[in-house]
Order: structure tokens, then C-alpha cells, then sequence
């Protein structure tokens, strides 16, 4: 499945080396504070969209989109594609029509946000289980100690 899972490499790898995968030089950049930033994430998003200009690692990153997309980011290294990941989902739940006029043009199916929210809706679903398991167990142990107090209470009535 093809997705956008290359989205976030103008974070992380601007440059291309050989065939095999794409430079880790940029691996250590702080990727919260670049979120956290209207303008610099902007900046980025406007460039891949042609409508503003490019920096030299934003060139890079369009130059190098379509074929981590096409090969469902294959040259990434793992910290990458969680670099990418935590990016994609940033922008689908914060800024959705960015993400909306991104999707158009480099995943045009959808099939990235889809797979997201698949796994989003599955979590969230464990979660409430979860706590659902929890609250009931706390609920069936108070009913047992009300039912002992219940029951020692009877005794002393008789």
C-alpha cells in the first residue's frame, strides 16, 4: 500500500544517498518544536504544495516525495518513518485542510488517512474496553467488600 509515510522526511532526511536509503543527518531534529511552529511548518507545506517558495532541504524533500511514496518509504530508517507518522498524524488532526490539499496531491486514494484512523478508532476502542475492565473490576470489589460489611452487619443484628 502506498501511503505518505514520506511526508515527514523534509524533517529528517533532505538528502538522498545511493540507492539503498535516505541520510540520517537530520535525524536528531526536534520535531515537536518544528509542530509547534505555524510558520515553519507552513513554510514546508506551501512548498510541497508549489505555493511558496522552497528552502534548499524543502526542494529536496519534493524531489524526493514521490519515490518514498511510491515505494512506501522503503530507504527510511525506522526512526524516520515514526518521524513521519507522528507528522501525518499532527497534520490530519490539526490541520486537516492541509492535510486534505496534501492527500490530493500525494495520495490521491486516501488509503494513509484511512489506515490512521483505522488504527485511531481500534485504540481508542482497546482503551475504553479497557477501562471499561478496570471500572467493572472495581465495581464487582466494592460489591464484594459492601457484601461482607452487609453480611457482618447481619450478624451482629443477630
Amino acid at each position: 500500500m502506498k501511503t505518505l509515510t514520506a511526508f515527514s522526511l523534509f524533517f529528517m532526511a533532505k538528502l538522498c544517498l545511493g540507492d539503498n536509503s535516505y541520510t540520517t543527518k537530520y535525524d536528531g531534529i526536534n520535531l515537536d518544536e518544528i509542530l509547534a511552529s505555524h510558520r515553519l511548518l507552513t513554510g514546508y507545506i506551501n512548498c510541497l504544495l508549489d505555493k511558496g517558495p522552497c528552502s534548499p532541504d524543502g526542494k529536496e524533500l519534493k524531489n524526493n516525495l514521490p519515490e518514498a511514496i511510491d515505494n512506501d518509504c522503503h530507504k527510511c530508517t525506522q526512526r524516520q518513518k515514526e518521524g513521519a507518522d507522528k507528522v501525518m498524524h499532527f497534520i490530519i488532526d490539526n490541520r486537516p485542510e492541509d492535510w486534505d490539499k496534501l492527500e490530493e496531491k500525494y495520495n490521491s486514494d486516501g488509503s494513509y488517512k484511512l489506515k490512521y484512523l483505522t488504527t485511531k478508532l481500534s485504540e481508542n476502542s482497546e482503551d475504553v474496553s479497557k477501562n471499561y475492565d478496570e471500572d467493572d473490576e472495581e465495581v464487582n470489589g466494592s460489591r464484594d467488600h459492601t457484601s461482607d460489611n452487609d453480611h457482618d452487619t447481619e450478624m451482629e443484628n443477630h
